[in-house]
């Protein structure tokens, strides 16, 4: 088997990149939800809560372009504790510094589908109580529907196929 380092050198997907992420989340004993809706219409990348139930969303760019053309991550903002933007290692991670992507208040992860970093942590805004409630009996009825629909994808018929 090949090692790491002599392995082609291709481009990280935003799968690639979620994976590592899982691990780092994993290891820091907070659990993981991909393409999650919000309740403003918004989808979160990957969202994760962790054993004291503080949620993060975290925004997967994968090329330069993909970064700078976002104007949307604001509007997360209002459903999570803590913000990450989360690149490949292809993108320059002080890209993240630029003073309208919030670095005072945003993590960086850089992350391939092997492992993850942690460059900077995300300064924690913590939501109001009833909201917190909201959210997580909402998150945990989309992992518990996805799971259902795992078992049985006859049920998913007629229903929406984010959740």
């Amino acid at each position: 088997m090949a090692s790491r380092a002599a392995l082609p050198s291709t481009p990280c997907a935003a799968a690639d990149v979620a994976r590592g992420i899982a691990r780092l989340f994993h290891a820091q004993g907070q659990v993981v939800l991909c393409e999650v809706p919000l309740p403003n219409g918004r989808r979160a990348d990957m969202l994760a809560i962790d054993g004291k139930g503080m949620i993060s969303i975290v925004e997967i760019k994968v090329s330069r372009a993909d970064f700078l053309g976002d104007r949307k991550w604001l509007d997360y903002l209002p459903w999570c504790d803590r913000f990450y933007w989360a690149v490949g290692p292809d993108v320059d991670p002080a890209l993240t510094d630029d003073s309208e992507r919030c670095p005072e208040r945003c993590g960086l992860i850089v992350a391939d589908r092997y492992e993850a970093c942690l460059v900077r942590p995300a300064t924690e805004y913590p939501l109001v109580a009833a909201r917190r409630r909201v959210e997580h009996l909402r998150i945990g009825r989309i992992a518990m529907r996805r799971t259902m629909f795992g078992i049985d994808p006859d049920l998913a018929k007629g229903e929406e196929a984010s959740l």
